[in-house]
Order: structure tokens, then sequence, then C-alpha cells
């Protein structure tokens, strides 16, 4: 008797667990790679605007910085640099002989790195956003793929059992066809675990550079002038004598 293997028999064989388990680790994939594709445009998107923080500096006055930065409401250096401007006007003593308001008592240093950080914060939060998605895929598949293996192999047993036939051909084919949603929770969760690892470490590396630019914007606001290149190591030093 000729019988069919593969993927499509295990889904017309199986019951409805194991359909379950055959569209949750799809579900896992779409998800994961949708995720991948999309973050990867944003990085993509992210790198472009942050060429432009250098242009920044050289611009004639701080409103066409700003355009230099251009109008992405999104771009996180945008939304630093806004930030910022807002904090220092925000920290102007008031008018008249109105008295002072709470937020007129921080340093002002103080307040402009608290402005700058909450931005920060808020930027590498929707940098991070999907990363829990890849996480919880390439930890959860494998394991969601044995369970489909397991329960596989056991209505086979079971099919086995009550045919009362237990030759190799009997049972190669429904072993084989359970062993198949293990490979297919390996399949779902590498790209998930490469995909996070790959993303973690650009994110980082945009949230470096966010970092420097939020540092020079401190620097510009408190003191008048950007960090030079190489002076941020000298400071300290100087502050010991």
């Amino acid at each position: 008797m000729n019988a069919s293997y593969g993927l499509v028999n295990v889904w017309a064989q199986g019951d409805l667990v194991t359909r379950t388990v055959l569209l949750v680790l799809l579900a896992m994939s779409v998800a994961s790679w949708l995720v991948i594709l999309l973050r990867l445009l944003d990085l993509r998107r992210l790198a472009g605007q942050s060429r432009h923080t250098e242009a920044f500096w050289h611009a004639q006055d701080y409103a066409r910085g700003l355009q230099v930065l251009g109008q992405d409401a999104d771009s996180p250096f945008l939304a630093l640099a806004l930030e910022g401007q807002k904090a220092a006007a925000h920290l102007q003593p008031g008018s008249g002989n109105a008295p002072a308001e709470l937020h007129q008592r921080f340093d002002f240093s103080d307040w402009v790195t608290r402005s700058l950080q909450n931005s920060l914060d808020d930027s590498t939060a929707r940098m991070q956003s999907g990363l829990a998605v890849l996480a919880s895929a390439g930890s959860t598949a494998p394991f969601v793929g044995l369970f489909g293996t397991v329960w596989g192999i056991y209505h086979a047993l079971m099919s086995i059992g009550l045919a009362g036939q237990a030759t190799i051909d009997k049972v190669a084919g429904p072993i084989g066809e359970a062993l198949i949603m293990t490979a297919l929770g390996l399949a779902v969760a590498i790209p998930a675990v490469l995909g996070y690892n790959a993303l973690v470490r650009a994110n980082k590396k945009v949230i470096a550079r966010l970092n420097r630019f939020a540092h020079d914007l401190h620097a510009y606001f408190v003191t008048g002038a950007r960090v030079a290149p190489g002076a941020s190591a000298a400071a300290p030093a100087a502050r010991e004598q």
C-alpha cells in the first residue's frame, strides 16, 4: 500500500493538538520574521539619521540645525534636540513678580540632563520593541516542536498497537512524521535567536550614538559650546587638579 508522507500528511492525518502545534509554530515564525524585517528597516533609517548629527553642529544656528536633522517625527536624534531646547526654555525665570515655580528650583544642568535622559529612555524603549517576541520564539519554539513530536509518537504507537503490525514500514512513516515537529521548532527558533542577537548589537551602536549626541547637547546648553572631540577623556583629570 502506498502512503503519502510529509508535512501535508501530518496536517491531514493530525488531530486538533497536532494542528494547533503547527499553527503555533507558523505564527511564531511569521511574527519573528516580521519583527526582524521591520527592525532592520528601522535600523537602516536610524543609521541615515545619525549621519546628520555632525552636520547639525555645523549649522549657522540651532533652528537650522533642527532642519538638518530632518522632519521625521520618529527620529530619536531630532527628539533629543527638541527636548533639550524645550528643557532650556522651560527653566527660564518667570517674568515680573511671579513666584518661582518648583521646576525653577532645579539646577539647570540637572534639569537638562533629566530631560535628555527621558528622551533617551523613550527612544531606547522604541528600538527594543519586538525583541521580546524574538526572545520568546527562540526560547519556546523548540519545546513546542518537541511537544508535537511526543504527541505524534504517542498516537503513532497507539495506532500501530491497535493495528497489530510493527514492521519497519509501519513504524518509520508515523515516527518520522512526528519528528518533523522538532525540526520545525528548530527552524523557527534558530532565525529568532540569530535575529535577536543581531538586533541587540545593532541597537547598542545606535544607543551609543544617541548618548554621544545627548552629551554634546548637554554641553551646548550648559556651556554654550559642544564638547570638542577627544576632550571628554581629559575633562575628569582637569577637575581633579
